[in-house]
């Protein structure tokens, strides 16, 4: 149960006043964090969103000059007294109404277009005196201000921020609403007890949790809404600290539900690097070693591969499930799309077969009497290891034992998805997370802070670097003439089309109207594969690149993960500006796995941005994926990196990790302290804390203690 003293800070906004029903749930698009789980677009605002729905900028309304003495431009506030109203002619709608305004110096006119004259005869009352503010226009020579920002007696005036915040907003909420609508939930919810360390708080000089909010709604300064002033890294470490506090209670809690030793002999292990035509690289021999460790040990194993694109990770997770087939369990191996999982059976099986092993397939594709046998093997214990997508984990998919978990590319699935899977075995089975997607170190923490992770370093022998060109879209026929070159000579080429928007039906209208400009110069020398094409299609198309008889496939960013064609030694990507640099770096991955020297062109149309020229610069710089990685965060933030918005991984909204790396740790190290010194969190700053873990919505984690 929720403590009752938050209940108020999780009303709904309907009940503030000027939220009605409507705005309320625009509201909620604008302020709520999606989190991808199915209704959350039907959830309602909440007053807790509003308050973490922090100011992107100030305006400043703090210049108020003589009328005699304007800028040329900017914002001013005045104190001026009212004159004559000009009415436009009620026949023209195009003349603006005016009304003069004066003070001891001089006057000017107030611009209003398609205005109502007796609303703006109460607003603006000839003879009284009002504050007004906006941005002041020369017109002719004239000064003017056209729809003044705020027209007020001195009253209401006494009580206007002269800073005024600047919140992101979409339409049907003004920042007027929004100001207003905060201002009352800040007078109005209760003060919660301390739950950081006083120690802490003292030698950072850092404000409480209500007067950081209340700085951050009416700041003083620009500076108050910087990453690095008091403010915002007091609720950025809280929200770190929540994250780090509850990461480490779901880790203790996986740890305690006793896992099992899988010990094996080592001779699959031993048939199947026998069998490799290459040998590992020091990285995957320490990855190796590490992981059987962990597989070996009486305690569950929660662990994340991280490998950068082509860095060898297939092999191991190969290797630790061959481990627990020597210790007698199955093996599960979780990807996120049929692509991959037909890839991953394509290289997986034959190194299985020759150590023994059967390995088999499972994806919305099976049916009928091949899955039902399928799925009767498995269930007797027949299969050693299954691949698949989610189908894995739906009803009537039976292990006889599943003893490791394997889940590849686990940022593009839910949290929720991976407990399924899990609870597959009957005993808690040991997990391997894989990701071929460099994660910056802070992002490492805040998503997968309860395991232990392993880094694969370097690429196996004989990988090598691919050249990377940025080119202007005016260049294609350059492109295109060199790509033929290319082709004459027995090379194969991808050709990955514009990411237009999260729309398959607009990407494959994209990749379709490429396909045809350059089947008119290459003919039947060009494939094509986009999302929207059946699976057996995209499989077919594929096959026919792989064996060579295409020299080009074009595509969607379906070959983003997993496609493996070593004979393919260029990749072209038009409208690169469009992409994050993580997806240009797997892109770039899918070439440079043979033995051909290889090369990417960037295509991009039009002026470069900032970003977007940031971004293809660091991709000429550099194939360390490690490094993309952390200049990707710094360029587009943690919510768009680990994809969090489609896979159900908490995102941030007080703490930016670009630039509170260093509070991360300092979270982490709290976390650890406070769960040694009060493991069930009964102490009195413990009480606190929970109140913490409620407010930034980790639950679970409190669920978790009550379970023991």
């Amino acid at each position: 149960m929720r403590p009752e003293i938050l209940n108020r800070y999780f009303a709904s906004a309907s009940a503030l006043k000027g939220i009605g029903a409507k705005v309320e749930k625009t509201l909620a698009g604008l302020v709520r964090p999606q989190s991808g789980e199915p209704g959350a677009a039907d959830l309602s605002a909440r007053l807790v969103d509003l308050l973490f729905h922090l100011p992107a900028g100030v305006i400043d309304r703090r210049n108020r000059p003589a009328i005699n003495q304007l800028p040329q431009s900017g914002i001013i506030t005045i104190e001026a007294q009212i004159g004559q109203h000009k009415a436009p002619p009620g026949h023209n709608r195009r003349v603006p109404y005016r009304v003069d305004v004066f003070d001891d110096t001089g006057s000017l006119p107030l611009v209003f277009f398609h205005s109502h004259g007796p609303y703006l005869e109460r607003l603006l009352p000839e003879g009284e005196t009002r504050f007004i503010s906006g941005k002041i226009e020369w017109y002719g020579g004239t000064p003017q201000i056209v729809h003044p920002d705020h027209i007020l007696t001195a009253d209401q005036f006494a009580d206007m921020p002269l800073l005024e915040p600047v919140y992101p907003l979409t339409a049907g909420v003004s920042g007027k609403i929004l100001g207003k609508a905060i201002r009352q939930i800040l007078a109005d919810v209760p003060q919660l007890p301390e739950w950081q360390d006083a120690a802490w708080i003292a030698a950072r000089k850092l404000p409480s949790f209500q007067a950081a909010l209340a700085t951050l709604h009416n700041p003083a300064d620009a500076d108050d809404l910087e990453p690095d002033s008091p403010a915002r890294q007091r609720l950025a470490y809280d929200e770190l600290l929540a994250n780090q506090l509850a990461l480490a209670l779901v880790r203790r809690h996986m740890k305690r539900a006793s896992g099992r030793a899988l010990k094996g002999d080592g001779d699959r292990r031993r048939q199947i690097v026998d069998t490799l035509p290459f040998s590992l690289t020091d990285s995957q021999q320490l990855a190796v070693s590490e992981i059987t460790a962990d597989m070996s040990s009486p305690d569950r194993m929660l662990r994340l591969l991280q490998g950068d694109v082509g860095s060898g990770k297939t092999i191991i997770g190969l290797l630790a499930m061959a481990a627990a087939a020597e210790a007698g369990t199955q093996s599960a191996l979780m990807v996120p799309t049929d692509i991959l999982a037909r890839q991953h059976i394509a290289s997986i099986q034959p190194l299985a077969r020759a150590a023994g092993l059967k390995a088999a397939i499972l994806t919305g594709r099976e049916k009928g009497q091949s899955r039902q046998q399928l799925l009767e093997e498995l269930s007797s214990g027949q299969i050693d290891i299954l691949i698949g997508t989610h189908a894995l984990f739906q009803a009537g998919v039976s292990f006889a034992d599943l003893g490791l978990v394997i889940i590849d590319e686990q940022h593009r699935f839910g949290v929720h998805q991976r407990l399924a899977l899990q609870s597959k075995s009957r005993r808690p089975a040991d997990l391997l997370v894989m990701t071929a997607t460099p994660i910056p170190r802070t992002l490492a923490l805040t998503a997968y802070g309860d395991m232990d992770i392993t880094r694969l370093i370097g690429k196996p022998a004989g990988r090598k670097p691919v050249e990377t060109r940025v080119m202007p879209l005016e260049k294609l026929d350059q492109i295109v003439d060199a790509l033929e070159r290319a082709v004459s000579q027995g090379k194969r080429a991808y050709w990955v089309c514009p990411l237009v928007e999260e729309s398959d039906f607009i990407d494959k209208t994209a990749a379709e109207a490429r396909f045809r400009t350059l089947l008119g110069r290459f003919g039947n020398k060009v494939g094509l594969v986009h999302g929207r094409m059946k699976g057996p299609e995209k499989d077919a198309v594929m096959a026919q690149f792989k064996n060579g008889e295409l020299s080009i496939l074009v595509s969607t960013t379906v070959i983003e993960v997993g496609v493996d064609v070593p004979e393919a030694s260029i990749m072209i990507i038009e409208n690169a500006e469009r992409f994050g640099l993580a997806q240009l770096h797997q892109l770039r991955g899918r070439v440079g796995r043979g033995t051909d020297a290889s090369s990417c062109v960037l295509v991009y149309d039009g002026v470069l941005g900032e970003i977007a020229a940031a971004r293809l610069k660091i991709m000429r710089e550099t194939e360390d994926g490690f490094i993309i990685a952390e200049q990707d965060l710094k360029l587009r933030g943690s919510g768009e990196v680990l994809g969090t918005r489609q896979s159900g991984v908490a995102s941030f909204r007080l703490a930016d990790l670009g630039r509170h790396g260093d509070l991360l740790q300092a979270a982490r190290d709290d976390a650890k302290l406070i769960l040694e010194t009060d493991p069930n969190l009964t102490g009195a700053r413990s009480q606190a804390l929970r109140i913490l873990l409620y407010m930034f919505e980790r639950d679970d984690a409190i669920r978790l203690l009550s379970a023991g």
